[in-house]
């Protein structure tokens, strides 16, 4: 087997392509007329200085390595069984598979030459002698999150990128780090970064005017490490510039093929160095033969792998479009965030409900398990008694980095909500503002969504420069930027929910979205999830359809090994049909009215809850409430008298809460109503079987579908259950499902 590579900038130097020229005057020819100058005379004389410049240099290459290709295919009379190029080498690369001509190919190149070239303020440095782990942990330690890894050349070299002053800040860090070698590059910009997404922009635009051919040659990519799909040149193209050169895991990937003879096409060694280092210094790369089957065997249908917002999944490293919703008090447990996060996908702890202390634990043991940049979230959960939990909450976030939360529950915007988007955020090269803090707002009415999808309130930023919570310069940068990054829309479901229809909602929230777009003119597009009734894969590809960028999951995962509550819950949630659950009032949220779905079967939570509602809405005190009916929520719902909750409230309680409810007997009642909703959702999570028919048990009726859909299956018992697989269970369904009916609709055979 015979792999050619071609190498990319970096690699040029004057004299380059010697008579290869000559050898080839018309191509020669044909570069003249589109670069508008002397290939040969730039590259053999460079009498301006122009060829260390990154518009000169890149067509240039580009030039030399396809004239180098083709005089090997002329001497030899047989081309490579693959081919893969680094950074600009990947166009050469398709040149040789056939996927453009050489006129196609350096028109692009000359593009992308000139507008990588107007990146200014940016830098690169090279880092020899640590791994990927200790470089990350480098970056990380030293809060130089404003560096992007850009090559990963082989397994002790690296390329970063960054702003120029943050390249050169990182440089004695290194250096006391103990890295063997920092060296600063000549470049004029931050390439394969974040910083060159204005280029990307550009570039993308200029790429929709070409279509490409069929390959003839599998060309492996620097985004992915792995072969091309035809109906991903495009996108692959437009996301090199900003993703890093895997080209360690690229050459890893060719060596796993089997005895391969690897020989670098263009002028210098640099390639040829660095395979030598691969093969001595890493393994071949263990290839995932289910992800390698069904991009083979599914290479023009709807894979696992293309379903979502392509864009979405490389922002957040998800394999999939596949996200694990919060359960209240933890039911989404660490283990089922770790689960997700090394499985590719991304699972939300469940922070509602729970103590600072219990969060902070959670935080670190999901820190310490997902180390390598696996995705994960943390809930924001609204507190609307008690504002002040949901700033110490995020204060905790901000001191361990977290870098995506999932808002629920809110019905506007609150100031813990703005002092999160805040920190961090800055004004990148390009001159749009980047938050480092990611918002997931979930939210089921369009009033909720605008806010969400509006800058931060003036009034509120206003107060919090008063109160020194921010700067002024993290106050006028606010004002560009959206409150959130992405907006989970959730129709029906278990735990909170206003009763939306998916099908009314997310049209209407796609298109709201596009207005605000429009009126606030942000250039970083806000993905729309779908959340709520999704527990099977005709479900999840209604969602598709309706326009989702992602979906989202919750009541199916509670009934999973890894959800953190009881087996008793567990047994009755595996036995739960679509029928089987009912509307109760919100414990947090008794007051407003707002609705909760729980499970009903067996139980007699719903009904009780409901009542307790009632009756706070029907009277003022529980002086007024007739004695039969005070006996019965004593004895039957307490299981104790209202004195002796009341002063197990007092150990609970804060001190203005119970100040308010001696002064308001309303108020004391639903303080004492509440009770029961708690500790009927505690008697659940800790299993208290003398206490089983008041379990609150949150539940919409996707569990009964899922249910019904894995019956007979290896995961019909739940102790079979977990959270990553079925995650890519249903995936992989719907994938497989949305084929057979488009086919169907459309009458064309497999």
């Amino acid at each position: 087997m015979n792999t050619y590579v071609f190498p990319g900038q970096g690699s040029q130097i004057k004299g380059m392509g010697g008579s290869l020229f000559d050898e080839f005057p018309e191509i020669t020819a044909k570069a003249d007329q589109i670069l508008g100058y002397s290939i040969k005379e730039l590259c053999l004389h460079d009498p301006d200085k122009q060829l260390s410049k990154t518009q000169f240099t890149q067509p240039a290459l580009y030039v030399v390595n396809a004239l180098s290709y083709l005089k090997k295919v002329k001497e030899t009379g047989k081309k490579p069984d693959y081919v893969a190029g680094h950074s600009l080498g990947e166009y050469n690369a398709l040149f040789a598979s056939g996927a453009f001509d050489f006129e196609t190919g350096l028109h692009l190149v000359k593009k992308r030459g000139e507008l990588m070239s107007l990146a200014v303020g940016g830098g690169m440095a090279a880092v020899i002698g640590f791994t990927l782990e200790q470089v990350e942990r480098v970056l990380h330690e030293n809060n130089l999150t404003s560096i992007d890894i850009a090559n990963h050349n082989s397994p002790s070299q690296f390329v970063i990128a960054g702003r120029k002053e943050d390249i050169e800040r990182a440089n004695p860090v290194f250096q006391e780090a103990g890295v063997k070698v920092y060296i600063p590059l000549k470049v004029s910009g931050a390439f394969h970064s974040r910083y060159m997404s204005d280029a990307k922009q550009r570039f993308e635009e200029y790429l929709n005017q070409f279509a490409f051919s069929s390959m003839t040659i599998p060309v492996i990519s620097n985004v992915h490490a792995r072969p091309y799909k035809q109906s991903d040149v495009k996108r692959n193209l437009v996301e090199q510039i900003t993703q890093p050169v895997k080209w360690n895991d690229s050459i890893r990937y060719l060596l796993a093929l089997g005895e391969n003879e690897i020989e670098e096409v263009g002028p210098g060694t640099v390639l040829t160095k660095l395979v030598t280092t691969i093969r001595n210094e890493a393994e071949p790369l263990i290839i995932e033969e289910e992800a390698e089957k069904e991009s083979m065997e599914q290479p023009k249908g709807i894979t696992a792998f293309s379903l979502g917002n392509q864009q979405f999944k490389q922002d957040y490293k998800l394999k999939y479009p596949y996200l694990a919703g919060a359960m209240y008090k933890g039911i989404s447990s660490e283990k089922l965030v770790i689960k997700m996060g090394k499985a590719g996908m991304m699972g939300f702890f469940g922070s509602g409900g729970l103590q600072l202390d219990r969060i902070e634990r959670a935080i670190q043991q999901i820190q310490r398990e997902l180390q390598h940049g696996e995705p994960y979230g943390m809930n924001l959960f609204h507190h609307p008694s008690d504002t002040s939990m949901e700033e110490k909450i995020v204060e905790l976030y901000l001191a361990y980095q977290v870098k995506v939360i999932e808002a629920s529950a809110f019905m506007a915007i609150t100031p813990a909500l703005i002092i999160y988007r805040a920190k961090g955020i800055k004004r990148g090269m390009n001159g749009q503002v980047e938050a480092a803090n990611k918002i997931f707002a979930k939210v089921s009415q369009p009033e909720v969504a605008e806010a969400f999808l509006s800058p931060a309130p003036e009034y509120l930023i206003e107060k919090l420069v008063q109160e020194h919570k921010l700067t002024t310069e993290e106050a006028s940068l606010l004002r560009e930027v959206p409150m959130a990054d992405e907006l989970t829309v959730e129709a029906d479901s278990g735990g909170n929910t206003d009763h939306g229809v998916a099908s009314a909602l997310m049209p209407a929230m796609i298109r709201l979205r596009d207005n605000m777009m429009h009126k606030y003119g942000y250039r970083k597009p806000i993905r729309i999830g779908a959340a709520g009734g999704i527990g099977t894969p005709e479900a999840a590809a209604v969602a598709f359809m309706l326009g989702a960028d992602y979906i989202v999951t919750g009541s199916i995962n509670q009934c999973t090994v890894e959800a953190a509550t009881s087996e008793s819950v567990k047994d009755s949630l595996q036995l739960a049909n679509v029928q089987d659950t009912e509307y109760a009032p919100a414990g947090e949220m008794f007051e407003m009215g707002a609705k909760i779905q729980v499970l009903k079967k067996g139980l007699f939570f719903p009904a009780r809850a409901n009542k307790l509602h009632d009756l706070y809405r029907q009277y003022n005190s529980l002086d007024e409430i007739d004695e039969k009916t005070k006996k019965q929520l004593q004895e039957k719902y307490f299981k104790r008298s209202f004195e002796e909750v009341y002063e197990q409230m007092k150990t609970t309680c804060p001190p203005q809460e119970l100040k308010r409810a001696e002064r308001t007997p309303k108020y004391k009642m639903a303080l004492l109503f509440k009770w029961y909703f708690n500790r009927c959702f505690d008697w659940a999570l800790d299993g208290a079987e003398s206490y089983k028919v008041d379990y609150q048990i949150y539940c919409g009726p996707a569990l009964g579908s899922f249910n019904q859909w894995v019956k007979g299956t290896d995961v019909e018992n739940w102790r079979d259950r977990h959270v990553d697989q079925i995650g890519e269970m249903m995936i992989k369904e719907t994938a497989n499902l949305l084929n057979q009916r488009i086919h169907a609709l459309t009458g064309s055979s497999k």
